[in-house]
């Protein structure tokens, strides 16, 4: 069974690429009654405020007509910034030798957190060096990653 992130992102990609965006990836969190649904969208060149807007406007159309959502929410709309979240495999692939954060669902070696440079992938499963020793992760398991960022 698909999940709400997965379905948007199915009926949302085209209507974001026509907007000459990415949609790089989808964010639902529930706060009480109330859902957040936070689209992530990137370009070349970076996104601007009118890139937002106008995703936001078209999203919004969208969501209006399809009603996928029962509950009340609110709609964001940002780049995916410095620090993006990595939410597929092609992303990741995007940021091997990067230093990158994950938070597993399942623990690894007693650790949910783990955060080391993105060494390689293979199949489903992605490397990390951690303190100088291997450490493999299948990325069925991970709830969450991003990109550390470096200043």
């Amino acid at each position: 069974m698909a999940t709400l992130e997965q379905n948007l992102q199915e009926m949302l990609q085209d209507a974001v690429e026509d907007l000459g965006c990415e949609l790089w990836g989808i964010e639902c969190q529930r706060m009480g009654r109330f859902m957040t649904v936070r689209l992530f969208i990137d370009k070349d060149g970076g996104v601007t405020v009118d890139d937002c807007a106008d995703v936001s406007r078209q999203v919004s159309a969208i969501l209006d007509v399809e009603d996928p959502i029962a509950d009340k929410y609110n709609l964001e709309v940002s780049s995916p910034g410095l620090d993006r979240p990595l939410f597929t495999l092609p992303q990741f692939e995007r940021y091997i030798g990067q230093d990158i954060a994950v938070h597993l669902r399942i623990p690894v070696m007693e650790r949910r957190k783990w955060q080391g440079k993105l060494e390689r992938i293979e199949k489903d499963m992605i490397t990390l060096i951690v303190d100088d020793q291997e450490q493999i992760l299948v990325f069925g398991n991970i709830q969450k990653a991003n990109v550390v960022a470096k200043f």
